[in-house]
């Protein structure tokens, strides 16, 4: 196998940054809907089994990321879980109780 040269280096370099980046955009983008559930305190149009699934799965990614050692997917899937299961708590204390 060839030893790394500076353009590997610099490669490898911005590919962690666009997983960085990649990981923090999808991530945040669950805050807006915590936001709203937090200030129309409303979650009526919020799916349960949706957001339940979704952390699963996220948690997956989670244990994934630490299992490579992926700092880009460990953060990423860590803040992205942290809100789903917010947008969770949420739905369970705003919903409707029928």
């Amino acid at each position: 196998m060839p030893a790394p040269t500076a353009d590997s280096a610099a490669l490898s370099t911005l590919f962690e940054i666009i997983g960085y980046a990649a990981g923090l955009l999808t991530s945040l983008a669950y805050l807006p809907q915590v936001v709203r559930i937090a200030r129309t305190r409303s979650a009526d149009d919020i799916s349960l089994p949706t957001f339940r699934l979704l952390a699963v799965g996220v948690s997956l990614w989670l244990g994934y990321g630490i299992g490579i050692g992926s700092w880009p997917v460990m953060a990423a899937n860590a803040v992205g879980l942290a809100l789903i299961l917010a947008v969770i708590w949420l739905k369970l204390r705003y919903s409707r109780q029928g």
